[in-house]
């Protein structure tokens, strides 16, 4: 499949996907759409953020619905409020000629409006696990109309704890007329579980992560110890000329102290990981892509779903355990054509890790040199020039200059002059600093090997060995 014309599709899908510029399907919608507009089938779609899954799902969920039908016809399950709602507006644009809308349900919001909306007869829900069985509890939101259940991002589902969630929510869907396409980066034994127990003779379709990667994105990597790693971030992103991207932390801890860290540097950052209300989540997301926030601090998890244009970098802080995640991570930046830089903070024992990441992206890591001091700060200075030059109101600046003045500065060269204003405007230059303390002295995450397993390591952590083989323990989602 090379073309959209190719599908049989309504006309106002094909209006709203005309509308939407899409040209070229990408490799899991080529691989899904014409499975999923066949006969009835269950399905397992292996596919990454990024990677067009929602409108590999959205299409197909949308051709089928009834807009006479007032009952909810399609569910999809999601691990997050900002990919619900991200998936909910997808699905919006897609089916608005239709006649069709997505309704999003997620706690840490009123029931309110959704009550409001699935009484009115939502075609579509798109919801988190806990506040749908929370409306099936209610009996506000009935399954007996589904046609189709979607679990997008199965693996985040499971592994932040929703898994019997999940499965109370298939045993209440009507499984003699209904299907279920399962959209999963990774199909980890547990997410292979749910899918041979709930899924009848699935179609798959995999997508392979590393063939998303923008040819635009540049991965460069500096050889740094832990306890480094807070002042050469600061100094990457003060050497860049016009940073605006992500950070990717393994805990939520960990996010909090960097952003309170970088904060106290002067940087205009935010952080996003689950334990923010809801509230909370949506101003930082609009500050950020307002470009009023251009440094955010995230978790995996917690960064699922988000689409946000124009990063100019992406930055490993801590390196993920599995080697897909990382190329999820990377593929945020570069995108449309446009270049963007991938940046990974290696601590030496990790640098083994270099070739096996070469190897599943195919393409070569540039080893990065930590800008000094002496180039951050010329950076800075260039940057001051610039708005120098734009200065608008320096005639009437000049006239309020007095004679004490021009008496202090008869002596001065204009190199002087010019030198003491800099100094003036960026102090943190030009000031000696003490070496920066390391924000946690816990160890570094547990990098992967090349099939996703973490690697052993003789120190102990959080990680079990059993019949052979090193498997993380159980722990409570982290986001």
């Amino acid at each position: 499949m090379n073309s959209f014309n190719e599908l049989k599709l309504s006309a106002p899908l094909v209006r709203a996907i005309d509308e939407l510029g899409y040209s070229a399907p990408t490799p899991i919608q080529a691989l899904s759409l014409p499975i999923l507009l066949g006969p009835a089938v269950d399905f397992i779609g292996q596919a990454g953020t990024g990677t067009g899954k929602t409108a590999a799902f959205g299409i197909p969920l949308l051709q089928q619905i009834d807009p006479a039908d007032k009952r909810v016809q399609g569910l999809v399950l999601c691990p997050t409020r900002e990919l619900a709602l991200q998936v909910a507006g997808q699905i919006n644009l897609l089916g608005k000629h239709m006649g069709v809308r997505a309704l999003p349900v997620y706690g840490g919001a009123g029931y309110g409006e959704q009550l409001e909306g699935l009484k009115a007869g939502a075609a579509i829900v798109v919801g988190t696990p806990g506040r749908v069985i929370d409306h099936i509890d209610r009996r506000s939101l009935v399954l007996q109309g589904v046609k189709t259940v979607v679990l997008d991002e199965a693996d985040e589902m499971i592994s932040m704890g929703f898994k019997e969630d999940l499965e109370k929510i298939l045993r209440a869907t009507p499984r003699e007329r209904s299907r279920i396409w399962l959209f999963s980066a990774t199909m980890s034994k547990e997410v292979r579980r749910v899918a041979d127990t709930y899924l009848r003779k699935p179609r798959q379709a995999v997508a392979n992560p590393a063939e998303m990667l923008s040819t635009t994105v540049e991965q460069v990597y500096y050889t740094v110890r832990e306890s480094d790693k807070p002042e050469i971030l600061g100094k990457i992103i003060e050497a860049s000329d016009d940073f605006y991207g992500l950070v990717f932390c393994q805990t939520k801890a960990l996010t909090t102290d960097l952003t309170e860290y970088l904060t106290g540097r002067g940087f205009k950052v935010d952080c996003l990981h689950g334990d923010k209300t809801q509230s909370d989540r949506e101003r930082t997301m609009r500050a950020f892509r307002e470009k009023k926030v251009r440094l955010l601090i995230c978790t995996d998890v917690a960064s699922r779903g988000l689409d946000v244009k124009d990063l100019t970098h992406v930055i490993n802080y801590s390196i993920p355990r599995e080697l897909d995640v990382y190329v999820h991570r990377i593929g945020r930046t570069a995108r449309s054509g446009k270049a963007g830089i991938a940046v990974s903070l290696m601590i030496p024992t990790h640098r083994h890790l270099i070739s096996r990441l070469e190897h599943w992206t195919k393409s070569r890591m540039k080893e990065g040199k930590v800008p000094s001091r002496k180039e951050v700060g010329a950076k800075k200075v260039s940057k001051i020039l610039t708005r120098f030059q734009e200065q608008k109101h320096y005639a009437r600046a000049m006239e309020l200059l007095g004679p004490d003045w021009r008496a202090a500065t008869a002596g001065m060269s204009p190199e002087e002059i010019v030198g003491r204003f800099v100094a003036l405007t960026a102090p943190e230059i030009f000031e000696e600093r003490e070496k920066e303390k390391p924000l946690l002295q816990a160890q570094a995450p547990r990098p992967a090997h090349s099939h996703g397993a973490p690697y052993p390591q003789r120190n102990k952590g959080p990680w079990t060995k059993t019949h052979g083989k090193v498997n993380p323990a159980p722990h409570k989602a982290h986001s």
